[in-house]
């Protein structure tokens, strides 16, 4: 989980809401959390964050997206690494409020890893 150069790898399913803003953000940093959700929920496993974007992404929004980025691995030790399910199912909890915060310890860029989006249906015309 934590790489050689200090930092930690995370990956956070999303969807193309969530991408727009951190695209607008230049790929610097995650969005205010909206009322509804006190805690932002970076996954520590590559196939979660794919599970999560393909299966629950798509068919809410049409597309998931997982992308991948760095935090300083000091500064994230302070999360705990809660386990929603088995043991590959890991995540940390970063309270909103906190969000800020942990965007200032992203290091370089989010980035885009795999996308997932819903089958086109072909209509066939007949005439």
């Amino acid at each position: 989980m934590s790489s050689g150069d200090g930092t930690m790898v995370l990956w956070r399913p999303t969807g193309p809401e969530e991408l727009a803003l951190i695209r607008g953000s230049g790929w610097r940093c995650w969005p205010p959390r909206l009322p509804e959700q006190p805690i932002f929920y970076p996954v520590l496993n590559e196939d979660y964050a794919i599970m999560i974007a393909r299966d629950w992404n798509v068919p809410a929004s049409g597309a998931g997206y997982v992308t991948r980025f760095r935090v300083d691995a000091q500064f994230v030790s302070r999360y705990p690494v809660r386990q929603a399910g088995g043991k590959t199912i890991l995540e940390l909890w970063v309270p909103a409020e906190e969000l800020d915060e942990f965007n200032a310890h992203i290091v370089g860029l989010i980035e885009v890893v795999h996308e997932f989006h819903q089958p086109r249906q072909v209509v066939l015309a007949v005439g």
